[in-house]
């Protein structure tokens, strides 16, 4: 795993990564929840879609709208494993595990509150 003030630093210079923020609906919905659900939210999303060794559909599992924590995925590079390995250093077709999962909800966190 990556230093996440590191990783931060490289995302910003990134123009693919650097160029999501959250639009008014997911800004909205975010607001309305509040940051601990949709991290609740994350937390699952995290564990089903991402964690398996070989995750349904991976590169295509994660919406590009629609929800705050997709968003986040996206700008993060917590969207598919292939982009774990490569920005994260979290290798393919092993599944993640506990300390793994918080580290990815923790840098979808941080992104989220930087766009509060």
């Amino acid at each position: 795993m990556r230093d996440t003030d590191d990783l931060f630093a490289h995302l910003q210079r990134s123009r693919f990564r650097s160029r999501f923020r959250l639009g008014a609906r997911e800004t909205a919905y975010l607001e309305q929840r509040g940051l601990d659900t949709v991290i609740e939210h994350a937390d699952r999303f995290i564990a089903e879609r991402l964690a398996p060794a070989q995750p349904k559909n991976d590169g295509r599992q994660t919406p590009m709208r629609n929800h705050p924590v997709f968003i986040a995925q996206h700008a993060t590079a917590t969207c598919c494993r292939s982009c774990l390995e490569k920005w994260h250093r979290i290798p393919q077709g092993v599944e993640l595990d506990d300390t793994e999962q918080s580290y990815v909800v923790g840098v979808i966190r941080r992104w989220l509150e930087s766009q509060q």
